[in-house]
C-alpha cells in the first residue's frame, strides 16, 4: 500500500514542490487550493494589483501523475472551514488513509505587507481564522486516521516572520503585524501537539522554510524593498526537507522541533542555490 500526503495551498510555491517531492519519494498525493483552472488565479496581495499567477490543481495534477503517482486535487479555502473537512474527507474516502499532513497553505490576500496604522481589525481576524485556525481545522479532520492506524506525520510550514522582530518596517524589506501574529500563533502548535500526541505515534515539525522565491515573491519583490536585499532559495529547497522529515527515521529525533528548512535541504543533497 503506497502512502498518502496531504499537502494544503499546492497549485503553485513551496506547497506545489512538495506534492511533487513526495511524489518522487513514493506517495500518493492529495492536495488542495482554490485555482482549479491555469490562468485563473490573481494576486490578491497588498502589492499584487490582482496580476496574474501561475499555478492551478491542474497543473499540479498533471506533474504529479507524470511522476507514477496518484494525484487528487480537491479545491478548498483556507476562509471556509466546512471546505478543509470536505477535502480531508474527500482525501480519506478516495486513498483510505493519510500518512502526512503538510500544512503549507496561506493566506495571500491583503494585511500581510502593511504597516500596523494602515491595517485595519478585520485584516488582523483573517490572517488569524486563515494562518491559525484554518490549519487546526485541517489537523483535527486528519488527526483521528493517524491515531487508528497508530501514528503519522505532520508538518507545519511556519514562517521567520513569527519567531523573529523585522529589522525594518514594510516596504524597507519588513514584515507586517497581522501576517506575523498569526505565523506566531501557527508556530505553537507543533511542540504541544508532539507533547500530547507523540506517544500515541504522531510526528509533528515546523519547518521554518527560509527566504524562498516563489512565483509570488519573485513578482513582488520589487515592491517589497526586498529585491537585492536577500538571496532566496527555490522552492524545491524546502520541499525536499519536508519529503525528509516524511520519510527519514532520523526525523523522531525532532519531533517537535523547528527545522531550518534551508539548511536541512542542503544536508541531504539539494544543490546549493548560493553559488549559482
Amino acid at each position: 500500500m503506497r502512502p498518502v500526503a496531504f499537502v494544503t495551498g499546492a497549485s503553485r510555491g513551496i506547497g506545489k514542490a512538495t506534492a511533487l517531492a513526495l511524489a518522487d519519494a513514493g506517495f500518493d498525493v492529495a492536495f488542495t487550493a482554490r485555482t482549479r483552472n491555469e490562468g485563473d488565479a490573481r494576486d490578491e496581495g497588498d502589492t499584487g494589483a490582482g496580476r496574474a499567477l501561475p499555478g492551478s490543481l491542474e497543473t499540479t495534477t498533471k506533474e504529479i501523475e507524470a511522476r507514477g503517482g496518484r494525484a487528487l486535487p480537491l479545491t478548498a479555502d483556507l476562509l471556509e472551514p466546512l471546505s478543509l473537512e470536505r477535502a480531508v474527507a474527500d482525501a480519506l474516502e478516495a486513498f483510505g488513509h493519510i500518512d502526512v499532513l503538510v500544512n503549507n497553505a496561506v493566506h495571500s490576500g491583503p494585511g500581510s505587507m502593511t504597516r500596523f496604522l494602515d491595517t485595519p481589525i478585520d485584516h488582523f481576524v483573517t490572517k488569524v481564522q486563515a494562518n491559525y485556525l484554518a490549519q487546526i481545522v485541517v489537523i483535527k479532520a486528519v488527526l483521528p486516521s493517524m491515531l487508528e492506524r497508530g501514528g503519522g506525520t505532520i508538518v507545519n510550514v511556519t514562517s521567520y516572520s513569527g519567531t523573529h522582530d523585522p529589522t525594518a518596517p514594510v516596504g524597507e524589506g519588513g514584515w507586517g503585524l497581522a501576517y506575523a501574529a498569526s505565523k506566531g500563533a501557527f508556530h505553537r502548535m507543533a511542540g504541544i501537539l508532539a507533547v500530547e500526541l507523540g506517544p500515541l505515534g504522531i510526528k509533528a515539525f515546523n519547518l521554518d522554510p527560509g527566504h524562498v522565491v516563489t512565483e509570488r515573491m519573485q513578482a513582488n519583490a520589487d515592491l517589497l524593498g526586498l529585491a537585492g536585499k536577500y538571496g532566496g532559495a527555490p522552492p524545491s529547497a524546502p520541499a525536499l526537507a519536508i519529503a525528509w522529515l516524511a520519510t527519514s527515521d532520523a526525523a523522531s529525533a525532532l519531533n517537535g522541533k523547528t527545522v531550518n528548512g534551508l539548511r536541512l535541504a542542503l544536508d541531504n543533497g539539494h544543490p546549493d542555490w548560493r553559488t549559482e
